[in-house]
């Protein structure tokens, strides 16, 4: 019989994270562990309050399953048997899930991504660096405080009513520079962000790799009329959370933003990202705010993304795990 604890996990930011639906200072995230048979494994929690998760209500759900008998799960195939007949939160069924799967890895001697049969990263992986929403001219300092200047690509966090001088700063600030532009749902339909958008693109030295949910999910038919006229791929993110059409989605979008704390595990999220390429739509690995527990897990399948944005370990202040290494925006595991 396997034991299994969950731990919470309080993570002090190093400025305050704002995007368009809420703003904090620190994160409360959830490590949950599994034992047996001499080997062991860890998972992350990052609760989310975009799909109504709390640390409390994850906490009292793991208390559920222990009691509905998880810890006589043997197997993979148990365990997801056992985890779709109780729908916990997406995030804790990620924590789970892969606190089992890094057991089993550690069991049979593999690495994780060979165990789950995907190819290891050629080399360090490239991530995105994030710009939190706030005044236009604090951006500057922010950017030499956090030295931004070292990574390939940055991603923008706007909401409707900064998004215009907020990115003509980071553009005057980074010309040439790659821009992810994340609205997190901000516009209300095509003709505001159409609005907002006529500006942003005239400004000199604009290079956006892509546009992250600019609209909410619920305005597909928004979506379908804007495909291919903004001039840059249209990314998925909260339009695909464990599930999703993925054939409309192709409609929509030009790309999807995967992330393994709301596909739920780590099954889920390699199926998410096999239907998006097969529905031939480009593929980002993303992230919460995170340790580097979880951004571990996900370097672990980061070879099937086109795009990786997996900075959340280091917008925390005391990262605890010290599993990933960053240099020169470049992720890599702290063992190699």
């Amino acid at each position: 019989m396997l034991t299994w604890t969950l731990t919470p996990l309080h993570l002090p930011l190093r400025y305050t994270w704002k995007i368009s639906r809420n703003a904090s200072t620190f994160k409360t995230n959830l490590l949950v562990q599994v034992a047996g048979g001499g080997y062991q494994g860890r998972g992350e929690a990052a609760p989310n309050v975009r799909y109504g998760e709390t640390p409390d209500d994850l906490t009292a759900q793991f208390e559920q399953l222990q009691a509905a008998g998880l810890g006589q799960c043997e197997t993979l195939e148990d365990l997801t048997a056992f985890l779709t007949r109780y729908q916990p939160a997406h995030a804790l069924r990620f924590a789970l899930e892969s606190a089992f799967v890094h057991r089993a890895a550690a069991r049979s001697g593999q690495r994780v991504g060979e165990w789950l049969g995907v190819l290891a990263p050629a080399g360090p992986v490239p991530t995105a660096a994030s710009i939190p929403i706030m005044a236009p001219d604090e951006v500057a300092a922010f950017a030499q405080q956090q030295q931004l200047g070292r990574f390939p690509l940055l991603k923008i966090k706007v909401n409707r009513e900064g998004a215009v001088e907020l990115l003509r700063e980071v553009t005057r600030l980074f010309p040439g520079r790659p821009l992810i532009i994340d609205g997190n749902e901000a516009w209300t339909n095509a003709d505001s962000l159409c609005q907002s958008w006529e500006q942003i693109r005239q400004f000199p030295g604009l290079n956006v790799r892509l546009l992250e949910q600019p609209l909410p999910a619920s305005c597909c038919a928004d979506y379908r009329s804007l495909k291919g006229t903004l001039g840059c791929p249209v990314f998925a993110d909260e339009s695909v959370t464990d599930e999703a059409d993925f054939a409309d989605i192709a409609r929509q979008f030009d790309g999807v933003n995967m992330k393994l704390m709301k596909a739920g595990g780590y099954l889920n999220g390699l199926r998410i990202l096999r239907e998006t390429r097969v529905h031939g739509l480009q593929t980002m690995l993303g992230c919460m705010v995170e340790t580097s527990l979880g951004i571990w897990s996900a370097l672990q399948i980061s070879s099937l993304a086109d795009v990786c944005d997996l900075d959340g370990f280091l917008i925390l202040r005391d990262e605890p795990f010290g599993l990933v290494r960053e240099q020169e925006g470049m992720l890599r595991n702290a063992e190699e």
